[in-house]
């Protein structure tokens, strides 16, 4: 398939998508000469006329903005979107982001391609907190099987 990242999509996960999904055509907005800035309403019908089959991005509102809708559903295209957090920003933000995308976008492209139909996907984000994202112990509160010193120890 082939498939354009968004000018809103972070231009590092284009590079990471290409190595993810080598089967895929996979062009960011930025790559492509006299498409940077082109209104969403346009460049849904532009990215058909271009041989596109998937458009992703991380504006989630353009679903409510009745114009850019009735581009989407002219173009026939598939849309992916994924939120991205703002109050993640900086390295943990675009980190959350290409795991959000990297996670879901295989699967997703799998059923757009046995799709019969236009269809409008959204990935579920990940959860980048702390307590969802690492667990730490301390191996002198909590020592771990056969560590040095814990109880685990005496029954090697």
């Amino acid at each position: 398939m082939k498939l354009l990242l968004d000018e809103n999509v972070p231009r590092p996960m284009a590079e990471i998508v290409r190595i993810l999904l080598k089967a895929h055509e996979v062009v960011h907005v930025h790559e492509l000469k006299g498409w940077t800035g082109t209104k969403d309403i346009e460049l849904y019908a532009k990215a058909k006329a271009d041989g596109f089959e998937v458009v992703i991005t991380n504006d989630t509102k353009q679903l409510s903005r009745p114009l850019e809708v009735a581009a989407i559903a002219r173009s026939g295209l598939h849309r992916i979107e994924y939120r991205q957090n703002n109050k993640h920003g900086g390295l943990v933000g675009l980190g959350t982001a290409i795991a959000t995308v990297c996670a879901a976008l295989p699967h997703a492209l799998s059923e757009l391609e046995a799709a019969g139909g236009q269809r409008l996907v959204s990935l579920t984000s990940i959860d980048p907190t702390r307590q969802k994202r690492l667990q730490i112990t301390d191996p002198a509160v909590v020592p771990p099987k056969h560590w040095p010193g814990g109880d685990s120890a005496a029954e090697s």
